[in-house]
C-alpha cells in the first residue's frame, strides 16, 4: 500500500514545464503556491503552509475586530478559490498533467478555508488562538491525505474545478471540526 502511495506520488508530477507567454508564467506562480509546489519533497505541505501563514497573518492582524477577521478570511478564500480555478487549468496545459504534484494553490486555498469559523472563538482565546492554527492546519492535512466521501470523488471534475473542489471540501471539513472543538474548548 506505500509502496504504491509513493509511486502514485511521483508519476503525479508533471515531467514538463511548456509555457507560452506571461500569463503561463503568472499561471505556474499562482498554481505553485508562489514556488511552494516546486519543493521535491511534500509540495501539498509546503503549500499547505503557505496557506497557514496567510491565515495567521489575517488573524494576527483583525484579532480585535471579529467582523473584519471573519469577512476577511472569507474573501482570500473565494479569491484564491478563484484564481485557483483558473491557474489549475491552465496548469494542466503547462505542466502536461491532470492535477499535478507541482499544483499545490488547492492546499494553500483549502489551509486558509479551515480557519473560516475561527473569528467568534479568537477573543474568548487571548493568545491560545496561536495553538488552534497547528490544530487547523493538522485537520486539514488529514482531509486533504485521506479524503473521506465526498471528497475523493471532487478530484475527477475537469479542469480546474477538479484541481480546487476537493481542497475546498476538505477545508470546509477542517474548519467546522476545528469550530466544533473550539466550542467545546472555550
Amino acid at each position: 500500500m506505500l509502496k504504491r502511495k509513493i509511486a502514485e506520488s511521483k508519476s503525479k508530477r508533471g515531467q514538463a514545464l511548456v509555457i507560452n507567454g506571461w500569463q503561463d508564467w503568472l499561471a505556474v506562480f499562482v498554481a505553485t503556491g508562489g514556488g511552494a509546489g516546486m519543493v521535491p519533497f511534500g509540495p501539498g505541505t509546503w503549500g499547505s503552509i503557505v496557506g497557514l501563514l496567510i491565515a495567521y497573518g489575517l488573524t494576527d492582524v483583525f484579532a480585535d475586530n471579529v467582523i473584519w477577521l471573519q469577512n476577511s478570511i472569507i474573501l482570500v478564500s473565494v479569491f484564491l478559490a478563484a484564481i485557483g480555478i483558473w491557474s489549475g487549468s491552465r496548469a494542466e496545459t503547462i505542466f502536461q498533467q491532470k492535477d499535478a504534484g507541482q499544483v499545490v494553490i488547492d492546499e494553500v486555498c483549502g489551509q486558509v478555508m479551515s480557519f473560516a469559523f475561527i473569528a467568534p472563538f479568537v477573543a474568548q482565546l487571548g493568545q491560545r488562538w496561536r495553538w488552534w492554527m497547528i490544530a487547523g492546519f493538522a485537520f486539514f492535512r488529514l482531509f486533504d491525505i485521506f479524503k473521506p466521501y465526498p471528497i475523493n470523488r471532487l478530484q475527477d471534475l475537469h479542469g480546474g474545478f477538479g484541481v480546487m473542489m476537493d481542497d475546498v471540501l476538505a477545508g470546509i471539513y477542517a474548519a467546522a471540526l476545528l469550530s466544533l472543538l473550539m466550542t467545546l474548548a472555550v
